[in-house]
């Protein structure tokens, strides 16, 4: 079973949810998460993977923009 980790999202719609997502074979997460709207992809909008250093270095999906 692969390791998860539950990251929280900062700026755009979805700005405080936590998303669970999987480690890869060097413990990281995936470098972006692409969190769907309420019309599934048409609105999604693009998270970037950020160290979150006022939080002893864990990490955080900062908003970057629509995906589209």
């Amino acid at each position: 079973m692969a390791s998860t980790v539950q990251i929280p999202l900062m700026g755009g719609t979805a700005d405080g949810e936590v998303v669970t997502v999987e480690l890869d074979s060097n413990g990281r997460p995936p470098l972006t998460h692409h969190h769907l709207g309420s019309e599934g992809l048409a609105h999604a909008q693009i998270y970037e993977l950020q160290s979150d250093d006022e939080q002893d270095g864990s990490w955080v999906y900062t908003f970057r923009g629509p995906a589209a």
